[in-house]
């Protein structure tokens, strides 16, 4: 058995291999991987995975990550013998709602750069003849995808990584980790000790266990899925499979050819949790599922086939396909699988200096999620942003298992649902909420979910703001969760005042001597100025992307609040401070409220006991004051444009300053989540992990300004420096027909993809429906979006196009 080496795989499947692979291809070979189960068919779920990879997914990050895997797995094989089947894959739709997602998802795939079409039912039936094709509408076809060989795929990656010099071990099981200053010293196994630098947990279901002996808790959770073998039922072939691989997702189903027969998988069953305790350590040695995609007697990661949960299934299965009516069930089983809270992998370092965590990683992912570790490992920031499935985007609540036994359930049943983006989890709500909860549902509030956090986004209060006005009213998709209160709130703001509840932007406390060495090296602006002052700045990777965009507001000599974008940042920050700084998160603890509006002033000052005049407090400062008796940090902030402040307190006087606010004489209203993006959009204000993420430069997102380079050494100084006159740039665009989109939409030129649209809105001041997209910096005005497949004219206009001169912030 080895004894010690530089990074250790606790895990063989998939991931684990390929994760190996491309740390190999990089030079870092000094790699142990190691197994419980036998080599290369594990046991796991890599070993009873059916293999389908569908690549299309609401998440640009996904359908890159899905990319890669096809690339890599294309390029496999074993004596001769591949490991992917580009047979190409259709969803079919069976009811006009479906049709239309079909529609929306043609635009998905163009947007990420993955060649896709649209079917007729005739269409359908020439490639999948047993379908009947009186049943469906229509489909969506991605030649490109396929049917990836999971085992082989394995096999064949640890063949080249053992060329390249990686050690393998199988039926090694971990029982412990030696663990010393936050950092693991060694690895207890059944076969010996082993020292490593780095320990990557890939273990997939036994992933928990895995993280508890270290210390750490990975929210992932296994769970039962079904997948059933018919009897022959197809012309026998010695090819495995020829026919694109199908979905069925108004019945969340899947079918594949598995030679003279089908495999069909399900998610239309009840929940089925299991324990990783539960769970046996070993697969039978020598377990391999063969190419009918059957025989999984003896892995641990299956479990007996239910046949009352495929019933239903199975009766639709021969509704659609009808050659499956003079079939039966030949064999069956429930394979266990992750699944998270958001239906995303969990990836990243952990809280353990050197334990890092892949998991709950599906096959049509692996290759990609290995190729983007390996970079990560090897001290780069990965090519691929990882800002959804990075581990360190959970707050504590998130890892209880309360909430990951809630929230993983509806990811399992929303598989194949047709989700809106703004679609709320249905529980466990309300989590957490604002001091001025109950205020806001006294008023009418329509609340939204987001990282637990109750948000109005209209009120129901605000009704007779629609007097007199006639709001654009956008589409069905765009219209979900959304009212014309929403456009009356926005217009209203511009002319009044109006409350918006802030209180969920993250924010740490960052206090002690080395405070400000802390923020100046990590983050892109000068913080070395007098208390008072508020800097926006850019955090940046090594390599000069945009990490993330911060608030710092200077309250003393030693003593800092960051608005941060999540606690992503907060531990980043946490992560570099030195002994003596301390790094605080307060979000919980405090509440905010924007005061925004050309009214704005006139609400605070005869409230406040300090001149709140421009002169005397002016943009982009910070003071202590008292709003009545209320202590309040405000900053002379805002994120819609217009004079006003962020008004911060611990949560309990939030009520008071809430009542505070609403008594003025000044006509302070209300407003939600809905008018709040709708003019941070007008004014041109980018939101990080919507419209520019470790991807982008600063130049490309229009966010230059905020880069101080000649302020001396930071995070990213060097790579700025070196980076030219960008290709693409964050353009701003109007969508002429005054169709409202939602995001993520292709943009054409001539006919030609060129980019994808991020955040949009209808600006209502403007009479303009918004839009900002990524597009090559010599773009020419005129554009096509292709939104449910229809074309809608668009021009790129001026960023911002409301007040680009701030002049109303600046009074």
């Amino acid at each position: 058995m080895v004894t010690s080496a530089h990074i250790l795989l606790v895990g063989a499947g998939i991931v684990g291999c390929s994760t190996a692979l491309h740390l190999a291809r990089q030079g870092i070979t000094d790699v142990l991987v190691v197994d419980q189960g036998p080599l290369p068919a594990t046991g796991g779920s890599s070993s009873h995975a059916p293999g389908l990879v569908f690549q299309t997914n609401a998440s640009e990050t996904m359908s890159r990550l899905a990319a890669d895997t096809v690339a890599l797995y294309s390029s496999l094989e074993v004596d001769g013998q591949p490991c992917f089947h580009p047979v190409g894959g259709i969803e079919v739709a069976t009811t006009p709602e479906r049709w239309d997602d079909l529609r929306r998802k043609l635009g998905l795939a163009t947007a990420w750069g993955i060649d896709a079409e649209l079917l007729d039912p005739g269409q359908v039936r020439e490639r999948i003849p047993a379908i009947d094709a009186g049943y469906v509408l229509g489909g969506l076809h991605v030649a490109s995808d396929g049917i990836a060989k999971p085992v082989r795929a394995a096999e064949a990656m640890m063949r080249e990584a053992r060329g390249l010099g990686v050690r393998f071990e199988g039926g090694v099981e971990v029982t412990g980790f030696d663990v010393r200053d936050n950092r693991i010293t060694g690895v207890r196994t059944g076969s010996g000790d082993v020292a490593a630098e780095i320990v990557v947990c890939c273990a997939g279901i036994w992933g928990p266990k895995i993280g508890r002996m270290a210390g750490v808790t990975i929210p992932v959770q296994p769970l039962a899925h079904q997948y059933a073998v018919t009897t022959p039922v197809l012309p026998d072939s010695e090819t495995e499979v020829a026919q694109p691989i199908l979905r069925h997702q108004d019945h969340s189903m899947y079918f594949r050819q598995a030679r003279d027969r089908y495999g069909i998988g399900s998610y239309r069953h009840r929940v089925i949790p299991v324990s990783t305790d539960e769970l046996s350590p070993t697969a039978a040695p020598g377990t391999e599922a063969p190419p009918e995609g059957g025989g999984w007697k003896g892995m641990a990661s299956v479990h007996p086939f239910t046949p009352a949960d495929f019933a239903g299934p199975w009766q639709e299965a021969r509704r659609l396909l009808p050659v499956l009516r003079e079939a039966e069930i030949g064999e069956g089983m429930n394979g266990l699988f992750l699944f998270t809270a958001d239906g995303m992998p969990v990836l990243g370092r952990s809280e353990v200096d050197n334990f890092w965590i892949a998991e709950a990683v599906w096959i049509t992912h692996a290759g990609g999620v290995g190729k983007a570790m390996a970079q990560w490992l090897a001290g780069r920031t990965p090519e691929i942003d990882l800002r959804q499935a990075d581990l360190r985007r959970f707050d504590d609540f998130a890892r209880s298992p309360s909430y990951l036994a809630q929230r993983s359930a509806q990811s399992f049943r929303e598989v194949y649902d047709i989700i809106h983006p703004q679609q709320p989890p249905e529980r466990p709500r309300p989590l957490r909420t604002s001091p001025f909860h109950d205020r806001q549902r006294d008023l009418g509030a329509v609340f939204l979910e987001a990282n637990g956090w109750e948000r109005p986004h209209w009120y129901g209060c605000n009704e007779p703001l629609l007097e007199g006005r006639d709001i654009a009213e956008p589409g069905p998709w765009a219209g979900r969760f959304w009212s014309p209160i929403v456009g009356a709130e926005h217009l209203a703001l511009r002319e009044r005042v109006a409350m918006v509840d802030m209180t969920p932007l993250a924010r740490a406390e960052v206090t002690g001597p080395g405070a400000e060495a802390l923020l100046d090296r990590l983050t892109t602006g000068r913080i070395d100025r007098p208390p008072g002052y508020v800097t926006y700045a850019l955090m940046l990777t090594p390599e000069g992307g945009v990490r993330s965009d911060v608030t710092v507001a200077r309250l003393g000599r030693d003593h800092f609040q960051v608005g941060c974008n999540g606690p992503r940042d907060i531990a980043w920050l946490r992560d570099n401070a030195e002994t003596g700084t301390q790094v605080r998160d307060i979000t919980g603890g405090t509440c905010c409220i924007g005061l925004w509006g050309p009214r704005a002033r006139d609400v605070l000052a005869p409230l406040a006991d300090v001149d709140v005049s421009h002169e005397a407090f002016g943009l982009f400062r910070a003071r202590r004051l008292h709003v009545g008796e209320v202590p309040v940090v405000a900053l002379r902030l805002s994120y819609v444009g217009e004079l006003g402040w962020e008004l911060y307190t611990s949560a309990d006087f939030g009520r008071r300053l809430w009542d505070l606010l609403a008594a003025s004489e000044h006509g302070a209203f209300p407003a939600g989540r809905g008018a709040f993006n709708g003019l941070r959009i007008e004014k041109g204000y980018r939101a990080w992990g919507t419209d520019m993420w470790t991807e982008h430069t600063p130049a490309e997102a229009g966010l230059a300004f905020a880069v101080k380079p000649d302020k001396g050494p930071f995070v990213g100084r060097e790579a700025f420096l070196r980076q030219g006159e960008p290709a693409r740039r964050l353009r701003c665009l109007r969508i002429d027909d005054g169709t409202v989109l939602t995001g993520s939409e292709p943009v054409l030129a001539d006919g030609t993809p060129i980019g994808f649209t991020t955040s949009a809105a209808y600006g209502h001041t403007l009479d303009a429906s918004l839009a900002y997209a990524w597009l090559p910096t010599d773009a020419d005005t005129d554009l096509t979006i292709r939104y449910f497949d229809e074309p809608h004219p668009a021009t790129v206009i001026d960023d911002p196009a409301f007040d680009p001169r701030m002049t109303r912030m600046r009074c």
